[in-house]
């Protein structure tokens, strides 16, 4: 099927030089979308580049999303280089370590926090205003199943935070005619991470408690399966394209059955 349902579009996508944001990146960008690709990997060139084979040369912009400031100069590089944000998809997240809560370290639980809550909440905080002033626009975070799950415990509130915000943020903005609408994926079969959230060897009871989560989470899914980037990135653009238009402040699980 061929679409162009982002023609000329603007759409901002975190988090996108690997798994998700890289399928959604590519996605866009065959169906029209002028991209603007953030991450703080220099992996972000070789997507970006590859996702120019398919349409017009996506902007990539390296920033720290887990910061104020880094989520301040993404969007104005949006900004400067097309004048308007019509679309900002939120991937950026992910586990750091699975453990039981008790056996989390002070500094492990503000770095899930850090890394799974703050670039959604900077990033929509920064893209506002200019949505604000075009009386449009279409936000998509990127949230997750495993706010109910075992072992990650600072994950799921992080999470928890971004389907409250986003909530939150659709009540206030509809009448300014901005959507804001939440993917919460399960488990995805991705190739293994080029750069890993955990650089540290997992010993052996590491293993079997991110073996445990894995077991966990086919178990919940009704279709007893992780889901393909393809399935997770079908949603996320469907929230953000037009044919979503009546659609806001939803949080849509996509988890194979298994609602969060």
């Amino acid at each position: 099927m061929q679409s162009k349902r982002f023609d000329n579009q603007v759409m901002i996508v975190t988090g996108a030089a690997q798994g998700i944001g890289r399928g959604v990146a590519l996605r866009a960008a065959a169906e029209g979308a002028q991209l603007v690709l953030v991450d703080r990997s220099e992996l972000l060139h070789e997507v970006a580049a590859e996702a120019g084979r398919c349409g017009a040369a996506p902007l990539a912009v390296l920033a720290d999303l887990e910061t104020y400031a880094g989520a301040q100069s993404a969007v104005q590089a949006a900004l400067d280089a097309h004048g308007r944000v019509d679309m900002l998809i939120n991937n950026v997240g992910g586990t750091i370590w699975a453990q039981p809560f008790q056996a989390y370290r002070e500094e492990q639980i503000e770095a899930e926090i850090r890394r799974s809550l703050f670039p959604t909440l900077w990033c929509c905080h920064a893209v506002l205003p200019t949505m604000i002033d075009r009386q449009r626009g279409a936000i998509v975070n990127v949230s997750s199943i495993a706010t109910r799950s075992i072992y990650r415990v600072p994950y799921a509130a992080a999470k928890g935070g971004v389907n409250a915000m986003t909530a939150s943020l659709a009540f206030e903005h509809a009448a300014d005619g901005i959507r804001v609408n939440a993917v919460a994926t399960g488990g995805t079969e991705a190739p293994p991470r080029k750069v890993p959230r955990n650089a540290a060897k997992l010993t052996p009871q590491e293993e079997a408690w991110y073996q445990a989560i894995v077991d966990q989470t086919v178990d919940s899914s009704l279709m007893h399966r992780y889901g393909t980037i393809a399935e997770q990135v079908g949603a996320i653009l469907f929230l953000a394209s037009d044919e979503a238009s009546y659609i806001t402040g939803t949080v849509l699980p996509v988890g194979g059955g298994d609602q969060g």
